[in-house]
């Protein structure tokens, strides 16, 4: 019997079954997180964000290129998710048929019976199956992200190594571990988790050329971290922190030409490696020669990012950080943006820094030399407020909302300080409890829901199981009849009996008493790429979405001992029946136990065909917009699928979309300045120069005796000014720019705006003199005097609109001289006083609001009942409540029927039965009322109070530790429910009223039995 032939064909089996499932479920166009930006970057072959990932954008623009239709883009490159997924359980079944036949020859002896074979290929197909329906790895394979094609890498690195293993003793086998060098450089265009895979292999090749003892293993384990290290930092990082050094030094004092510093290091680089791979050669030094050989191949595979450095010279719309020298490069790929984390020495959360240490020059290029653009200054604590191994730490990016969060999971009163025990506590039970075995229980026991959870919250992303007693005891009742409705009806909610952890038990076991060398091997792989990870990345809480994508690696290992527990549970049925009879037997029962029940519950909340809601809510974005608008947005999920409507299928191209995020940086204050294909030129009155890395990138206000409304313009020309007579002398003898005044003005020319279309003509006769606002802060960062540069230069010429979904702060104040049409507020000539915490702002264009949401926006099939992802549950909070001010706007003009319209479209768009109502809905019943469609008022009524009256009693059923942690959710429920009685009343629905209230009653009651008033 061809047991290779068998191998193969049934590994191609498997590789069919991930295929299909993925083209089925792949989601048919963008989605949010980074997705649009992928996408949009693979279709314009653009540069991502730090670290970029330039050989999947490679890839992924030869993808493009059988798109056809420009709006097929998206669904093409999530195929190659979908494929990079496929291969890696193609290469999974593989490593566990590989690791599974040494295993069986050594337990059985040197051939496999039939038996033998058919269990083997069962433990194949259930591990790499089990992997394939998992929750994380899923995800993944359905979308236009890096982390399934990182998956791919790791798979076939693993796999190849065992390749090498078995023909270790040719004298060609090294040709295994120049491909594996080679894939390690390419995966660095991709994602770094790869290189997580060496030590494993280190370790297979220990086991395969040594004799195992305790001192090999520990030096084995200290080597591979040295490897590691050399490839992520040596070659990695310094090889662009090198070349930068050059580069310096040739033209700042060689007066050489830009480039010829970078060039002349690759030179010297290539051929001192060119050297040593002659030298020895020519000596016979195989290892040596193999060593450097290696070093070449992974520089091979690096030299992806040269792709970088050619976009971001072509000036592309989408051009991070523009990594077009190599000084930006250097810092691009080190991801220096996002900060530091102490790893084995820091300060505790509480410290306060006493002093200030300079660090590095940082350099920009400028017209014939490289200019210092500021200095890395890092924060000095006091000894005693430091320790080794810090986990909960200050400094970097933690900010207040970290510190108190700290302090509430660590149970320290305020102003107490945290102890080594406390640190290492917070190792144990968030880092690892809650930030890796939660994300490993959804994928081998079940899920709770897919509500993002920071933490403690009981109804919010935990695990489960399926099996009553266990969850209960932790969360309170799971009984899905008892469950608020929103958690009950989560797609996300999976159940799996912990059957697919059982069996990978089983099956660690198993491989530990049969093959130790293996069994350390996967185990190895398995820590690194799980709570390695967590160690070396000391995650922070309050992650803006959950982190489980990123250990997949980790999860992989386990799929491998999935597999394994099916080879044990023949093992335990051959004892005891036939093994002809066993392995079918164990294959099935292990097969329907695990990867069928996984696919059957994960099904609902990974099939994302007919899902369009990233991307038709783009659209209504810019369906919210005038013509040749500037639309303000915030963060990856406003922009991202923006980018991705805009550049793919070519939606709205006249807007001008400016992202606050990046306008802190003066690579893309500089983007504004050129006409990219997307929205114009963006007028500025501040030059390149007086913005640029370093300069004015916080202003502090100064009370400077300035009285009354000061115009925009002249403050942001007082600001950039370089006069001594604009600056604030510093103690260190320096001057530092500042802000006159917080009080603007923004002046107005009324038949400028009356000839711009800027205004309906019904609301001419509010349009004010002046805009005059009060700045709420007291200080500018760049982005903010970006912002206030933009509105006075535009000088009402371009309407200019900011996103609903950002926060309060980023409006800088001028909520009262909003419209909104839609999705986003225009800044409009005319005051309208908002209450300050409503999140209602300024007026409404009844009739341009009803056209844009009646008419233009497209809901993603939200109707159908599709997978609601969490983002976009979060933006029908956002559309339920625009309705709601929509039909209050119409009824306020009279318009009852286009009132009630409104009501009625809300509702076919968003159905409760997919997207349950809420506080939002809750206001429609009064508008409902007014507009005199009393029939619908009760109907919601009715069924707002059985949802809220059903959540009620759930809370308070549950034992008082848990139900404590409900009491704003029960407060809000019974003030909504007291509110729908009162309203019935109001509208002399007296017997709904009497009926509701006596129901109401009874549940006050028991609120306050349980001493919760």
């Amino acid at each position: 019997m061809n047991y290779q032939k068998i191998n193969n064909l049934t590994g191609w089996i498997v590789f069919a079954i991930a295929t299909a499932v993925y083209v089925i479920t792949a989601e048919p166009t963008t989605s949010f997180w980074d997705c649009g930006e992928f996408i949009s970057a693979c279709y314009r072959l653009q540069v991502v964000h730090p670290p970029g990932a330039p050989l999947f954008l490679l890839i992924g623009r030869i993808f493009t290129l059988f798109a056809g239709d420009a709006s097929n883009v998206a669904f093409v490159v999530n195929l190659l998710s979908g494929l990079s997924s496929s291969f890696t359980i193609l290469f999974l079944f593989w490593t566990i048929t590989a690791l599974g036949k040494k295993t069986l020859l050594q337990t059985d002896g040197q051939t496999l019976s039939p038996a033998n074979l058919f269990a083997l290929m069962g433990a194949g197909a259930v591990g790499a199956l089990a992997y394939t329906f998992s929750d994380s790895f899923w995800f993944s394979a359905v979308e236009g992200e890096v982390y399934a094609m990182s998956s791919f890498f790791t798979a076939i690195v693993f796999w190849a190594i065992l390749k090498w293993e078995a023909i270790a003793d040719h004298e060609d086998a090294n040709k295994w571990l120049l491909l594996i060098a080679y894939l390690m450089g390419l995966s660095t265009g991709v994602h770094l988790l790869n290189l997580l895979c060496i030590p494993a292999i280190c370790f297979v090749y220990y086991f395969r050329k040594f004799k195992p003892s305790a001192k090999g293993v520990l030096s084995t384990l200290l080597i591979s971290i040295l490897i590691l290290g050399i490839i992520q930092y040596g070659i990695i990082s310094y090889t662009p922190f090198f070349a930068a050094k050059f580069e310096l030094l040739f033209v700042n004092s060689l007066s050489l030409p830009f480039n010829s510093g970078a060039l002349t290091f690759l030179v010297l680089l290539f051929a001192a490696l060119a050297s040593g791979i002659y030298y020895t050669q020519k000596t016979n030094k195989v290892l040596w020669n193999t060593v450097l050989l290696g070093v070449v191949f992974i520089y091979i595979g690096y030299g992806s990012y040269l792709i970088t450095v050619v976009r971001s010279n072509s000036n592309t719309a989408i051009d991070m950080n523009n990594p077009e020298d190599v000084f930006n490069l250097s810092s691009y790929i080190n991801r220096e943006q996002y900060g530091d984390r102490p790893l084995a020495y820091g300060p505790y959360f509480t410290a306060e820094p006493i002093d200030q240490k300079l660090g590095a020059t940082k350099y920009r290029k400028g017209k014939e030399r490289y200019e210092e653009a500021g200095t890395d200054i890092s924060y000095v604590y006091p000894k005693n407020q430091q320790t080794l191994f810090p986990r909960a730490f200050a400094g970097g990016s933690i900010t207040p909302q970290h510190k108190r969060f700290y302090q509430q999971w660590m149970g320290l009163k305020e102003g107490e300080k945290p102890t080594f025990i406390d640190n290492i506590k917070f190792l144990f039970t968030f880092q690892f409890g809650h930030s890796y075995f939660r994300y490993f229980f959804w994928n081998f026991v079940g899920r709770q829901n897919d509500i993002q959870s920071s933490g403690g919250e009981k109804d919010r992303g935990q695990w489960i199981s399926g099996i009553s007693f266990l969850d209960d005891a932790r969360l309170g009742s799971q009984d899905t009849d008892k469950l608020p409705t929103e958690i009950a009806n989560n797609k996300a909610r999976n159940t799996y009996f912990f059957l697919p952890f059982l069996l990978g038990l089983v099956g660690l076991l198993y491989q530990y008493q049969h093959s130790k060398k293996n069994f350390w091997v996967v185990m190895t792989l398995f820590l690194l790429t799980g709570l390695a990870v967590i160690v070396y990345l000391n995650v922070t809480p309050l992650q803006p979405r959950e982190r489980d994508y990123a250990y997949v690696g980790s999860f992989y290992a386990f799929g491998i001992w999935i597999g394994f527990g099916s080879l044990a549970v023949f093992e335990m049925l051959k004892n005891k029946i036939s093994p002809k009879i066993a392995a079918p037997l164990a294959t099935t029962l292990c097969l329907l136990a695990v990867p069928t029940l996984m696919a059957q519950q994960n099904w609902d909340d990974h099939n994302r065909a007919n899902k369009y809601t990233a991307r038709d809510f783009a659209l209504d974005y810019l369906e919210s917009c005038d013509k040749n608008a500037i639309l303000f947005t915030m963060g990856d999920n406003d922009t991202y699928p923006l980018w991705y409507a805009q550049e793919v299928e070519g939606i709205r191209k006249d807007v001008r979309i400016i992202n606050l995020s990046l306008l802190g940086t003066d690579w893309y204050i500089n983007q504004l300045r050129y006409d990219l294909g997307n929205g114009g030129i963006i007028k500025l009155t501040l030059p390149q120069e007086k913005v640029t890395m370093g300069v004015r990138d916080y202003v502090q206000y100064y009370d400077a005796g300035v009285k009354g409304y000061q115009n925009t313009k002249d403050v942001v020309d007082f600001i950039g000014s370089d006069s001594p007579e604009a600056k604030l002398p510093l103690q260190n003898g320096g001057y530092a720019e500042y802000l006159p005044s917080k009080q603007l003005r923004l002046p107005v020319d009324s038949l400028a705006i009356v000839k711009s279309g800027l205004l309906s003509p019904e609301n001419y006769g509010k349009i004010i003199r002046n805009v005059d606002w009060d700045l709420p802060k007291n200080s500018l960062y760049k982005n903010d005097l970006m912002v206030l540069d933009i509105i006075s230069a535009n000088n009402w010429q371009r309407p200019i609109y900011f996103t609903i979904s950002m926060g309060p702060e980023s409006y800088l104040g001028l909520q009262n001289h909003f419209q909104l049409e839609g999705l986003t507020y225009k800044l409009v000539p005319i005051k309208t006083d908002s209450e300050p915490n409503s999140g209602a702002f300024g007026l409404v264009d009844g009739n341009k609001m009803y056209d844009n949401m009646m008419k233009k926006f497209k809901w993603g099939n939200m109707d159908k009942g599709i997978y609601i992802d969490p983002e976009t549950s979060r933006m029908t909070l956002n559309m339920r409540s625009n309705f709601v001010r929509l039909a209050d706007e119409l009824l306020a003009k009279g318009d009852k029927k286009r009132a009630i319209e409104t009501l009625d479209y809300c509702n076919a768009v968003m159905p409760n039965e997919y997207i349950p109502y809420n506080l939002f809905t809750f206001r429609m019943v009064g508008t409902y009322y007014a507009a005199g469609a009393n029939d619908k008022a009760k109907t919601l009524t009715k069924t707002l109070f059985d949802q809220y009256a059903h959540d009620a009693n759930y809370y308070l059923s549950l034992k008082p530790e848990i139900l404590a942690t409900y009491a704003q959710e029960i407060q809000q429920a019974l003030a909504i429910m007291n509110a729908l009685v009162e309203g019935a009343k109001q509208n002399n629905e007296t017997q709904l009223a009497n009926e509701l209230n006596a129901r109401f009653q009874p549940i006050v009651q028991k609120f306050e039995s349980k001493g919760m008033m």
